[in-house]
């Protein structure tokens, strides 16, 4: 019989998410298992952290998804410092399920290494997640889209994101962009004939510093946690979505080391909810329709006006007086950016930002920043308890306009979008529940969920 490592008193994960999306998907891949769990929106203060004391995972949302390696190199050392502070014996640098990423721009590389500078041994990867609809077979990615899988690379979605456009599916290629570290893999050919120790044992044997692992199904998920918590190093440093964690918990809930969860997680409706929303995925184009057609308020918000500070002022301006408008007619207003890739809205963007000749790294955190002006705006005035922010890059730059610095799961809406509650120092935002939408997620009812609550 194989032995099994205790858990230790005291944190079990540290992560950092390098999007706020992403980073809400972590949370709740712990949170609802029964692990406490705190997403915290900016790094805590020692006494902040200690409002948290006994808590079993802790996080750190983030924005590397959308920075350069030069952005990485300045920044996060200091993020893995505060983590391995903690003395959690797992330390996890969250990724999108999608592995969007390059070597320009949200480099996955680019992070390991910096994180080799100050933890030792090999590097576990898992991205799959068979709960959010992402599979990994013999070092390939799959996603679904509209109850379809796919190669990544050719994804609907991210074999055209605007930012990551994913042309190689199999991970290990797509990652040797970003680093010069050997990349290894553990499949799932041998996690189900019981040699994954022994092909993990020889990869790492041959020079592998980074090991991407096989998830198809509950078994390997289990497995490949396994790996991570019985041959990792101490501590482990990895790297993966939410799948990681789900691989973990389902791995400890497997050798009896956790207990089922002791509460349940629920939420009732809202009286009204005010939504934003930054992506161009054809998932949230179709969420913004059904929105429509179920009472929800649409208001265009026209980013090319980002552009020029006078004009996206006048802008956000108008949108926020739009949606205020919406609610004293009691009805619930979504303000967005665009309809999917193929909305006029993208392309005229598109050509705004090369006509100014603006860096468009600074536009985008414009638009962002704007979108959590409107909400913020909005929010206050009509003092609503309930808001959704979608997209992956816009919610970071958004949530963090908000004034809440520490997230708690509460109700699960969608796998990897979780409806959680805000912990601040203002008053009017301690206890405002809000989901922050990965582009990617969720069924085309989202956002009428949202107001509806849900449970677990």
């Amino acid at each position: 019989m194989r032995a099994v490592r205790p858990l230790p008193t005291g944190p079990l994960i540290a992560f950092y998410g390098d999007d706020f999306t992403g980073s809400s998907a972590a949370m709740e891949a712990t949170a609802f298992v029964g692990l406490d769990t705190v997403l915290f929106l900016e790094p805590p203060t020692p006494a902040r952290l200690a409002a948290f004391a006994g808590y079993r995972v802790i996080g750190l949302a983030g924005v590397a998804r959308a920075k350069s390696p030069a952005w990485m190199d300045d920044n996060l050392p200091a993020v893995f410092d505060m983590l391995a502070s903690t003395g959690a014996p797992v330390i996890h640098y969250k990724v999108c399920s999608t592995f969007d990423s390059a070597p320009h721009i949200g480099s996955i590389g680019r992070a390991i290494d910096i994180a080799a500078r100050r933890f030792r041994g090999w590097t576990p990867m898992i991205v799959a997640d068979p709960h959010m609809g992402r599979w990994q077979a013999i070092g390939t990615l799959f996603a679904g889209a509209q109850g379809v899988p796919y190669r990544l690379d050719r994804h609907p979605v991210m074999a055209r994101h605007p930012t990551t456009p994913m042309a190689e599916a199999d991970l290990g290629r797509h990652l040797a962009s970003q680093t010069q570290k050997r990349v290894g893999l553990v499949d799932f050919v041998a996690m189900k004939r019981g040699g994954a120790e022994a092909q993990l044992e020889q990869q790492i044997a041959d020079g592998a510093q980074i090991v991407s692992i096989d998830v198809l199904d509950r078994e390997t998920l289990i497995e490949a946690g396994r790996l991570v918590w019985e041959r990792g190093a101490h501590p482990t440093f990895g790297v993966g979505s939410q799948g990681f964690e789900a691989a973990l918990a389902a791995y400890w809930r497997e050798a009896e080391l956790i207990p089922e969860p002791q509460k349940t997680f629920n939420a009732g409706p809202a009286d009204r909810i005010a939504c934003v929303s930054g992506s161009v995925s054809p998932v949230t184009a179709a969420q913004i329709s059904c929105a429509r057609e179920n009472g929800f308020v649409a208001i265009p918000l026209e980013a090319e006006c980002a552009v020029d500070a006078a004009a996206w002022k006048a802008e956000t301006m108008r949108c926020a007086a739009a949606m205020l408008a919406a609610i004293g007619q009691g009805r619930d207003p979504l303000v967005h950016t665009a309809a999917g890739p193929d909305d006029p809205a993208v392309a005229a963007f598109r050509n705004a930002v090369a006509a100014s000749g603006a860096p468009i790294e600074s536009v985008n955190e414009r638009v962002g920043a704007g979108l959590g002006e409107i909400l913020d705006r909005v929010l206050t005035e009509a003092k609503l308890k309930r808001a959704v922010i979608s997209g992956g890059d816009t919610s970071g730059r958004a949530a963090s306009l908000l004034g809440v610095d520490a997230l708690t799961a509460i109700a699960p809406l969608a796998p990897g979008a979780p409806l959680c509650r805000a912990h601040s120092d203002r008053a009017d935002r301690d206890g405002l529940e809000i989901a922050l939408k990965g582009g990617q997620v969720g069924a085309p009812d989202f956002f009428i969920a949202a107001r509806r609550g849900g449970a677990a």
